[in-house]
C-alpha cells in the first residue's frame, strides 16, 4: 500500500471534516443534485472524450495508486543484473537461458533472450527502447484521462453554481425557497472544486511519478542487459548501472 497516498487522503478529509465541524456545517456538505451534476457530468464527459481502449485502464492503473504492484527496486535490479554478469562470465552468456523462465518481468526476460539470442547491441537498445516509448505512451494516455477530469469536474460545479443562481432568481418571491437554491449553487462549486484539487490532479501526479520510476528501471535493466553482453566483469557491470542510475535521478531532479 501507498502509504503517502493514504496519509494525504486522510490528511484531506480530515481538514475539511475538522473545518466544517468547527463551523457547524458538516450536514450542509451533502447535496445529492449538485452531487450527481457534477460528478456524472464529470464522468459522461470523459467517457465521451476517451475511446474505450483506453477508458478501460483507467480502473486498475487508480488501484495502483494506493495499492502498489510488487516490483523490484533499481538497486535490486542491479544487484539482479551483478549475479547475472558473474554467471555469464562463468558459464557463458547462453547459461541465463534458465533464469529467464523465472523471471516475471518481461521486460528484462525478452532482454536477456536478446543478449542470448547474439542480436546487435545497437538492436536490442533499440528494441527495448521503443518498448519503453509504448509504455510511456499508454500510461500517459491514462493519466491524461484522469487530469482531464481534474479540468471537467470545476466548470461542472460553475454550471451546479449557475443553475443554483437561476433556482434563486426563479424564487426571489419566496424567501423559504431561496436556502435550498443556494445550497446546490455553493456546494456544487465545493465538489467540482474539491474533487479536481484533491483527487483528480493529485492522482494523474501520482500515475506520471509511478510510470516515470518504471520507466528509470527500465533503462536501468537496458544498460545491464548491453553491458552482459558486451562482456564486462560484475564489478564493472555494478560501477555502470550505479553511475547511470545516479545521473539519471540527477537529471530528474533538474527537470522538476
Amino acid at each position: 500500500m501507498d502509504l503517502m497516498s493514504l496519509l494525504g487522503l486522510t490528511l484531506g478529509v480530515g481538514a475539511i471534516y475538522i473545518v466544517m465541524y468547527w463551523g457547524g456545517t458538516v450536514h450542509l456538505l451533502w447535496h445529492k443534485d449538485a452531487f450527481v451534476l457534477v460528478f456524472g457530468g464529470t464522468f459522461a464527459s470523459i467517457m465521451i472524450a476517451t475511446p474505450w481502449s483506453i477508458f478501460k485502464n483507467v480502473p486498475r492503473a487508480l488501484m495502483n495508486v494506493f495499492f502498489l504492484r510488487a516490483t523490484l527496486t533499481p538497486r535490486q535490479v542491479i544487484t539482479l543484473l551483478v549475479g547475472y554478469a558473474e554467471k555469464s562470465k562463468r558459464s557463458g552468456i547462453g547459461s541465463l537461458q534458465e533464469d529467464v523462465g523465472q523471471l516475471k518481468d518481461r521486460f528484462l526476460s525478452d532482454g536477456i533472450m536478446m543478449a542470448i539470442d547474439g542480436l546487435d547491441t545497437e538492436l536490442i537498445r533499440e528494441n527495448l527502447m521503443k518498448e519503453i516509448i509504448f509504455i510511456r505512451k499508454r500510461h500517459y494516455q491514462v493519466s491524461n484521462v484522469v487530469r482531464t477530469m481534474g479540468t471537467f469536474a470545476p466548470i461542472f460545479g460553475l454550471l451546479a453554481t449557475l443553475l443554483g443562481v437561476v433556482q434563486v432568481l426563479r424564487g426571489i418571491s419566496d424567501p423559504k425557497s431561496l436556502g435550498a437554491s443556494m445550497a446546490i449553487a455553493v456546494t456544487g462549486t465545493f465538489y467540482g472544486i474539491c474533487s479536481a484539487n484533491f483527487l483528480f490532479l493529485p492522482v494523474a501526479n501520482k500515475l506520471e511519478a509511478h510510470t516515470e520510476s518504471e520507466l528509470l528501471l527500465k533503462e536501468v535493466i537496458i544498460e545491464g542487459i548491453l553491458s552482459i553482453q558486451q562482456g564486462d566483469i560484475p564489478l564493472i557491470v555494478s560501477r555502470k548501472l550505479q553511475a547511470f542510475l545516479a545521473y539519471q535521478l540527477r537529471e530528474k531532479r533538474k527537470s522538476s
